[in-house]
Formats: structure tokens, C-alpha cells, sequence
């Protein structure tokens, strides 16, 4: 049965946020952040803790996007991401040694954790989806 993990996807405008592991199995490897639900916590929960925790910032949890499951060396598990947005405060890195606000169109440039690369080329897609859309007339086609 694989670990679930919750991974945020922040979001301002069209960038995404991405951190950078700074130790552990896949350390320098960039990721959505997030992490583990403690007991009693809904996965939402489990997001605005983590994200106070790991970044110092306060966001707002919306629905989930996508759910990947991923087999590591150290582990199975299931990496759910959920659209987020961010609410107030300044990025304060706690456990990640970088992190970066990506066009959306970037993040496959990243050396991604496994898991994340699904995510990156989905929201890379949409994102490609939503500006053709807008057309050569400023989007009111």
C-alpha cells in the first residue's frame, strides 16, 4: 500500500512555486512542497501545516489536480496535488535549500522528483491550452 503524500501546487498567475529538497533520499531534487497527513488531519489540513512549516507562508488548499503514484527506492507512494494559492507572508525556507516561482511552461526544465514530473507536464499543458485559447485577439474568442 503506498505512503500518500500531499504535494501543494501554488500558484500566482501563471508561475508555480517549486523547492528544492535539501537532504534526505532526494535531496537536490525540486518538488511541489508538501508532505505526510498526521492523524486527524484532512489532506487540506495536512497542506496549510506543512506549507507554514516548510515555507512560513499561509495559502488557500483548492481542488485536487492530480494523483501520481511513484515507486522510490526508499519507498511506495501515492503524491497527491492539490491547486493551491498563496494567501499572505514571506517565503522563509525551512527544510528545502531553494525554491522558485516557474512559468508554467518551465517546470519539465527542472531536475523533478519522479513523482512530480507527471504534475509538471499536466499543469505544462494546460497552461500551453489556456494561452492558445486566448488567441491573436486578446482572448475574446
Amino acid at each position: 500500500m503506498p505512503l500518500p503524500v500531499m504535494a501543494a501546487i501554488i500558484q500566482r498567475g501563471n508561475e508555480v512555486l517549486l523547492c528544492q529538497r535539501k537532504e534526505g533520499a532526494l535531496a537536490g531534487k525540486w518538488e511541489f512542497p508538501g508532505g505526510k497527513i498526521e492523524d486527524g488531519e484532512t489532506p487540506e489540513e495536512c497542506l496549510v501545516r506543512e506549507i507554514q512549516e516548510e515555507l512560513g507562508i499561509t495559502i488557500e488548499v483548492h481542488d485536487i489536480f492530480q494523483a501520481v503514484h511513484c515507486h522510490y527506492d526508499h519507498g511506495d507512494f501515492l503524491v497527491i496535488g492539490y491547486l493551491a494559492g498563496h494567501i499572505n507572508g514571506e517565503i522563509t525556507l525551512h527544510v528545502h535549500s531553494d525554491c522558485a516561482w516557474v512559468d508554467c511552461r518551465d517546470l519539465v526544465k527542472y531536475d523533478l522528483a519522479a513523482a512530480n514530473i507527471p504534475i509538471a507536464q499536466r499543469l505544462k499543458e494546460k497552461c500551453n491550452a489556456a494561452r492558445a485559447s486566448m488567441g491573436s485577439d486578446g482572448g475574446t474568442n
